[in-house]
């Protein structure tokens, strides 16, 4: 008998929590097991399979994970509850604890799923698997639409900043071969997807499984026919080379668009929390950045309140991020993590103080968000149209990642070339004129 039939007709829930890794592989999770007849839960109905794809970044994502699980458990009375993720490989004990969880699958485990349910839809019983010290690349690529993709290159972490658990949660660096990812690429083309967004834990490590290089990558997808745009998700600043970037800036495909993780605007914190650059570097790499592709969106992640970070330290921190011609700050308050480095650091910053710092930065983020957007009103660019959840009022981005509204019918997955008008009435998006004719075929 083949066991995968005892999948047939099944119906499935996916929750996922975290990073754009996390939902690109919870979307392969759900591929596979529509290859095996489990088809998505509709409104209404009750699953006979929970999938949730944690996080643990921080305790409240932790928390976030629980409370998943547990409303889960409530929904679907009687559902085989599988959960995998950065939780579950790290906290396997206490996940296995969950009323109502089923299976607990370690990162180099998700690729099984279907062989787990299989053996679980025969004689369901509550499992904690060992993860393997050096697990294999899973790869995955999502297609939660037809306009966007996300193509995961790389996995896991060979950095072990102080204040991170992602080398523990995913393993060492790992990717896959560029022939296989070039292969994704094409079939998201084939697909219907017009944009990638290249995804990984630390892509600028690309090539360490393999013996390639990340820019050997990017030159290999620029050539996939069909796709008329690339991001890079984030990439380490020290990872972000000149040959990338004027490779980025001469390119087909890649667009005008970046995200740089600095973590802290001083360099004593950057020190204490193992980063491998200074102020000085970072502020150097994004004027670069700015001289070769001055149109480009550039968003910077930010931890506020580690420890070691006194008031000092985080006025110095701020003065830095405030000169620094970004567009946007994603600002993340640090949080005490079991087992890393951090904890035997001095200083304990209180919640509080963590508040009113991540306030102050979220301050000027809002600043420099606007001055870019306002930078653009009443130029035109080409916009990528996406799906319209409202009949009629279309979102999209710019190929320098400004968010548009645009009025019209019939024409999502399209590139259009819009004129930026002034915010729309929640500011959250420009609104735009009618273009003249698409500039890439749609359907």
């Amino acid at each position: 008998m083949n066991h995968e039939s005892l999948l047939q007709g099944k119906k499935a829930v996916y929750f996922t929590l975290g990073c754009k890794l996390n939902f690109a592989e919870t979307s392969t999770i759900a591929r596979q097991l529509e290859e095996v007849g489990v088809r998505k839960v509709r409104k209404g109905e009750v699953a006979d399979i929970c999938i949730v794809n944690t996080c643990s970044v921080t305790e409240v994502a932790d928390h976030k994970c629980r409370q998943a699980i547990h409303k889960l458990v409530r929904q679907h009375p009687g559902a085989v509850v599988v959960v995998t993720g950065c939780y579950a490989q790290l906290k396997p004990v206490e996940v296995a604890a969950i009323e109502g969880v089923t299976l607990v699958l370690s990162q180099s485990e998700k690729g099984k799923i279907v062989e787990y349910l299989t053996k679980c839809s025969s004689a369901p019983a509550p499992s904690t698997l060992t993860p393997q010290p050096s697990p294999p690349f899973v790869p995955s690529c999502s297609c939660g639409d037809r306009t966007r993709y996300f193509l995961k290159v790389q996995d896991g972490c060979n950095y072990f900043c102080t204040y991170c658990t992602i080398p523990f949660a995913r393993g060492r660096s790992r990717n896959g071969s560029i022939d296989s990812l070039v292969a994704q690429a094409r079939q998201a083309a084939t697909d219907g997807g017009k944009e990638i967004v290249i995804t990984g834990v630390n892509i600028g490590d690309f090539g360490r499984t393999t013996g390639e290089s990340f820019l050997d990558l990017l030159r290999a997808l620029d050539q996939v026919e069909g796709i008329e745009r690339y991001r890079i998700s984030s990439i380490e600043p020290n990872l972000l080379t000149d040959e990338v970037l004027q490779f980025c800036a001469d390119s087909r495909a890649f667009m005008p668009h970046f995200h740089i993780p600095l973590q802290s605007g001083s360099d004593a914190v950057l020190k204490l929390m193992h980063r491998r650059y200074d102020t000085a570097f970072f502020y150097n790499k994004v004027s670069r950045v700015r001289a070769i592709m001055p149109d480009a969106f550039i968003g910077v992640d930010v931890i506020v309140g580690t420890r070691g970070e006194t008031a000092e330290l985080f006025d110095e921190a701020e003065r830095f991020i405030q000169s620094l011609p970004v567009s946007q700050l994603h600002v993340f308050s640090y949080s005490e993590r079991p087992g890393t480095a951090a904890l035997r650091i001095p200083h304990v910053v209180r919640p509080e103080e963590k508040h009113e710092r991540s306030q102050r930065l979220l301050a000027i983020s809002g600043e420099k968000l606007t001055a870019f957007y306002n930078q653009y009103a009443g130029t035109t660019r080409p916009v990528l149209l996406e799906h319209s959840r409202t009949a009629g009022l279309y979102s999209g981005f710019t190929d320098n990642y400004i968010k548009v509204e645009y009025r019209g019918e019939g024409i999502d997955n399209q590139i259009l070339s819009l004129k930026l008008c002034g915010w729309n009435e929640e500011h959250t998006a420009l609104r735009t004129l009618p273009p003249a004719s698409p500039l890439y075929g749609g359907e």
